[in-house]
């Protein structure tokens, strides 16, 4: 079973639910879905992204001086339990002073990602433990008090955008370390005005952020889960009615809010809350089915769970170039766009084997990005067990994983689909594969076969593409006459 597979078996069915009874909302979707803007349909053709996740946590990498950290790296400075250093929030809080990554290279990262083939990144402006990594004039827990002092989020959207990537900020409405934060829902008289405050707070650094790089494409939230954010539906409704007011081309996906029922990503009567689906994380769906048409994206780790630098990759699945490509292809042939993590360390270099994926991942993209970029659902052609589909007007391509052992891959048309092979070739080494139809003679079956030959002397261990050119039918196929025994 491919790993692309594996992670659609989580249980998390989520087909388009029609509710028992509509009810009436105040405080739900701000935009229609399936816009129609250039801004989201460079989204929807994007095909593959980068993510990086950086901050303070990745100076320790997941542990401390002997001690591990069992969770996920960049939760680290939530460590607590016989396990954590003694006072270990106040020794995390203060790593800040001695940050000062001198192997980072904003445009060396931007590089990588081009040649790996990235359309988009996501980049962390700021993550739950508050350090922003931006000159931010709302808090002194800011880069510009670090060691290292440069604006590293002006680094990362300058040097992206000079290489053709767009940049959307990754921002985190939780601050661990911030006095007016508080998990729960407030109640008290003191706790709303002090929540009140960070609200504000929020507000003021996300149009901070919006106002110091004009070139960003979208914001990405995370943090949102918690009572005191999910009771504040009023004040998230307003904000995002102010930021698409002022920047109506900026992409916002489902986890920015909820509604006044308490419900995200979907509201109550299951319309989605933003301008595409964001419950895809380390998990892809079952089928296009899914989906409801909506526009959405899965965000994937290469370790199994973390997203911040963990130092030590040892007794970890570490997910292979071919698991990589598994996943992507699933995504696009759904309609989706796959991002990829990467956790750079302290001194801001990749891990060795976050480099030797982006190499392996761009070699493959160089020959096959076309089935990737621009493609839509097949949806007139049904699964297989090769592999996966995707289309792009009169062109079907088909990403093989599972290689026939005969070397005829048998492509089914259903007899409602207007469209037959005409030519076939390879993007592997661009030559021409023979084609023919296959009169196979079932019994009450409508479809027609068509056997692609592929070449004894293929020899890879990678997924392959074959790039099917598709030509109207000209007439209904001739049934087979009927034999009775």
């Amino acid at each position: 079973m491919l790993i692309s597979d594996l992670y659609a078996q989580k249980n998390y069915a989520r087909p388009k639910i029609t509710p028992s009874k509509i009810v009436e909302i105040k405080y739900g979707p701000l935009v229609r879905p399936h816009r129609s803007d250039k801004a989201m349909e460079d989204f929807r053709n994007y095909g593959l992204g980068q993510f990086i996740h950086w901050g303070l946590y990745a100076t320790v990498g997941n542990e401390w001086e002997g001690h591990i950290h069992r969770g996920a790296a960049e939760w680290i400075r939530s460590w607590g339990g016989p396990s954590a250093p003694k006072d270990w929030a106040k020794i995390y809080d203060n790593l800040y002073k001695k940050f000062d990554p001198k192997g980072f290279d904003a445009t060396k990262w931007a590089k990588q990602a081009k040649a790996m083939g990235a359309k988009y990144v996501i980049f962390t402006t700021k993550h739950h433990d508050g350090f922003a990594l931006w000159p931010t004039k709302f808090s002194d827990y800011n880069i510009s008090k670090s060691a290292y002092k440069k604006d590293i989020v002006k680094e990362v959207v300058d040097a992206y955008t000079a290489e053709g990537i767009d940049v959307f900020l990754y921002f985190s409405v939780m601050e661990w370390n911030n006095p007016n934060y508080m998990g729960g829902s407030p109640v008290k008289q003191e706790d709303k005005k002090k929540f009140g405050e960070f609200l504000e707070y929020t507000r003021n650094q996300i149009f901070e952020l919006l106002e110091n790089y004009p070139q960003v494409k979208g914001l990405w939230f995370d943090g949102t889960w918690d009572q005191s954010w999910v009771s504040a539906y009023q004040y998230t409704y307003q904000l995002e009615k102010d930021i698409r007011s002022k920047y109506p081309n900026l992409i916002i996906g489902s986890r920015f809010r909820n509604d006044e029922f308490g419900k995200r990503h979907f509201d109550s009567n299951e319309n989605l809350m933003g301008d595409y689906e964001q419950v895809w994380e380390r998990k892809l769906p079952k089928d296009v089915s899914w989906l409801g048409g909506n526009d959405w994206e899965a965000v994937m780790t290469i370790t199994p769970s973390d997203w911040g630098y963990t130092k030590n990759w040892d007794n970890k699945y570490i997910k292979t170039t071919n698991d990589i490509i598994g996943l992507m292809m699933k995504s696009v042939s759904m309609n989706g766009n796959f991002v990829l993590n990467f956790g750079p360390d302290g001194k801001g270099n990749m891990h060795a084997g976050e480099d030797k994926i982006a190499k392996e991942l761009g070699e493959w993209m160089d020959v096959n990005s076309e089935a990737v970029y621009g493609v839509r659902h097949a949806d007139d052609f049904p699964d297989n067990g090769y592999g996966y589909y995707t289309k792009k007007g009169y062109q079907l391509y088909l990403t093989i994983f599972n290689r026939p052992i005969d070397n005829i891959v048998r492509i089914v048309v259903p007899e409602e689909t207007k469209d037959v092979p005409a030519s076939v070739s390879l993007l592997l080494d661009r030559q021409t594969l023979p084609v023919k139809k296959a009169e196979i003679g079932y019994d009450v079956d409508t479809n027609s076969y068509y056997d692609i030959m592929l070449p004894e002397t293929l020899k890879t261990n990678l997924p392959f593409v074959i790039k099917i050119n598709l030509t109207a039918k000209t007439q209904k196929g001739e049934k087979s006459s009927k034999a009775n025994m």
